[in-house]
């Protein structure tokens, strides 16, 4: 028996996104299992990317490398907004790779376009989702209902799922390189502190996090101020924050409104000439590398050039105590990872933090209000400064022993519920309990159709729909992005002749773009002298047209003669000897003339019954008397 075809689409497994990480460590549990085709067909990614080469399964980039489909894709709104996630050549992708299991792990709205694929519910299919807010995203909720493997990565959307009716959803977390997270030694944590001039007897507190939105820095930094007001007689505190200065907040402005001295802030600094990381305070960019005496090429951490997984062990091995605080998240791994290195962590009880505060998981939870997001109306969570700095004062005031009981304590939890042995073997159990596809369900896929008839109908939203469903063969709902523009579109600058016509563009191009996996599939590339006849049916035409094979054959002797047919006709061309090869007809053989202007064919014969009248395309006229 084969193995298992399994298809991932989600980040590069080898970005620093939590997303990548997720892919790095499932994929790479599923390979050494041996026991699965594995394909990663990855987000973000240009299809001509070097570093696809650089993982041991098949990596498959979703961008296109031509500007010229970029610029195509751009013409079309939802493509524009989908095509990073892998709307474009997903079906493409789909059909070559024909996977036994499809799993999708991306934000909701960067792989639902999958659920309304002719395959998606004919293969075992999977949907791994983050949410981060309530109410729950309509788009979620409306996934949720049809979709029957329907991952969340943290509890509390999962709960709020269960409420709706959807007591399928499960919560399946994102995971992670575990082995390489653990409290190192004291004499080790000592010399990383003196390796980094960083006070032996510092009070460190720590965040890892991306430089965005959702990320509550000032919040952390006013609780940081209060703290030390709260505890003066701590000696040397710090903030060890490892981000990207960069981007996003302004650190330094709310460090200086807070009178946090620049000295107290610490920041992971990479140099991207040697590769080599420091911790240390951010005195400017562009810094000089102190290991390789390169100039401008130390900066901060950031997603595409960051420490390696060992070294951001270290960095928390700097720390005395995590604190998380946010807005909202889908899951937060760092939260994890510093369980694992036996910190206390503090965290917003809120999102996906209700979880991290679970009694179990032994965290000290950090009180917050509710304000509501502009535009989206969702609800987030301002931490308060007051119980950070409430919670630093709970730790800094805890013994050596209560601090590690606790923290040995919370990376149990934490290995039970987001280890690469829990999760991937969650992912395992789930491929080994499909069944093997049929592959018949990758060639029933129904073309796009540019010569639909498109009946009148009054309605713009139910005309617009019947273009998707009739031309491009896709059923839409009324909550469609896609559907929304063109009939905003048809109510501000377009009317229908113009729309139409694009819908037909669109199908036109899906159907050449096609085109290539039907030759691929029946042309051998080999031997590249080809002639074609199409007749595709009437038993007594086919057995008339074999009479102009010989003289063909003759004229042509170097050229392999393939015949195109229904099916049930198949048999009685099968034993002439002037046939290379029967191939099934297909409409895709309509356009003769550029059959052979693309190369695929010499010479292109469509007798009496396929067109009006016997008739040939290509080099040379073949002279023969037609029996009647």
């Amino acid at each position: 028996m084969r193995k298992k075809r399994v298809l991932i689409q989600t980040d590069f497994s080898l970005l620093k996104t939590g997303f990548a990480r997720n892919a790095k460590s499932v994929l790479t549990h599923l390979y050494t299992t041996d026991k699965y085709e594995i394909f990663h067909y990855c987000c973000g990614l240009n299809e001509a990317a070097p570093e696809l080469k650089k993982t041991p399964w098949k990596s498959i980039g979703c961008i296109p490398s031509s500007n010229e489909k970029i610029e195509e894709i751009k013409r079309d709104p939802y493509l524009e907004k989908t095509f990073h996630y892998g709307s474009y050549y997903l079906d493409e992708v789909i059909k070559d790779v024909k996977p036994d299991v499809y799993i999708a792990a991306q934000d909701i709205w960067g792989i639902d376009f999958a659920i309304k694929k002719p395959w998606f519910k004919k293969i075992t299919s999977a949907l791994w989702t983050t949410l981060d807010s309530l109410p729950i995203l309509p788009s979620a909720v409306e996934s949720a209902s049809k979709v029957k493997n329907y991952w969340i990565w943290s509890d509390f959307a999962t709960k709020e799922l269960h409420k709706m009716g959807h007591g399928h959803v499960k919560t399946v977390h994102g995971c992670f390189g575990d082995s390489n997270f653990f409290r190192l030694s004291s004499d080790k944590r000592k010399s990383l502190r003196i390796k980094n001039k960083i006070p032996e007897d510092a009070f460190i507190i720590g965040f890892v996090f991306r430089n965005q939105l959702r990320k509550s820095v000032s919040n952390l930094l006013e609780g940081y101020s209060k703290f030390k007001e709260d505890n003066p007689d701590i000696k040397n505190p710090r903030l060890l924050l490892h981000t990207n200065f960069r981007e996003g907040w302004d650190i330094k402005r709310f460090a200086k409104e807070y009178n946090i001295s620049n000295e107290e802030i610490l920041a992971t600094h990479i140099c991207k000439n040697c590769l080599e990381y420091s911790v240390k305070p951010n005195e400017k960019q562009n810094d000089k590398c102190d290991k390789c005496g390169a100039e401008g090429s130390v900066n901060t951490t950031e997603v595409s050039l960051g420490v390696d997984e060992k070294e951001l062990n270290e960095v928390y091995n700097l720390m005395d105590v995590y604190c998380h605080p946010f807005t909202s998240g889908g899951q937060e791994i760092p939260i994890q990872e510093a369980k694992l290195t036996e910190l206390i962590t503090l965290v917003t009880e809120y999102s996906c933090g209700e979880e991290m505060c679970y009694p179990e998981a032994n965290s000290l939870p950090l009180e917050w209000s509710q304000y509501r997001e502009f535009g989206t109306g969702f609800i987030k969570a301002s931490t308060s400064s007051d119980s950070i700095s409430k919670q630093l004062t709970k730790v800094y005031k805890m013994s050596v022993e209560e601090r590690l009981d606790m923290g040995s304590k919370a990376r149990e939890w934490a290995l039970e519920n987001f280890s690469v042995e829990s999760v991937g073997k969650f992912v395992e159990n789930f491929i080994d309990d499909a069944p093997l596809v049929n592959e018949e369900v990758f060639t029933e896929t129904e073309l796009a159709d540019p010569l639909a008839k498109i009946e009148e109908i009054r309605d713009n939203k139910e005309w617009v729909k019947k273009l998707y469903k009739e031309i491009l063969k896709t059923e839409v709902d009324d909550n469609d992005e896609g559907l929304t523009h063109w009939v905003t579109r048809l109510e501000t600058d377009l009317n229908r002749e113009q729309v139409e016509k694009y819908f037909r563009g669109v199908a036109t191009k899906e159907r050449e773009s096609k085109a290539d996996s039907f030759f691929d599939k029946y042309l051998n590339k080999e031997r590249p002298k080809r002639i074609l006849f199409i007749l595709p049916e009437s038993e007594r035409e086919i057995y008339l047209s074999t009479s102009l094979l010989d003289s063909v054959k003759k004229l042509y002797p170097d050229h392999d003669i393939y015949y195109a047919t229904g099916e049930p006709y198949f048999q009685m061309l099968a034993s002439n000897p002037n046939i290379y090869r029967v191939i099934p007809f297909s409409k895709e053989l309509s356009k003769v003339k550029s059959l052979q202007e693309e190369k695929y064919f010499d010479l292109v014969y469509t007798p009496s019954a396929f067109d009006a009248s016997y008739s040939y395309y290509g080099k040379k006229k073949v002279e023969y008397d037609l029996c009647t």
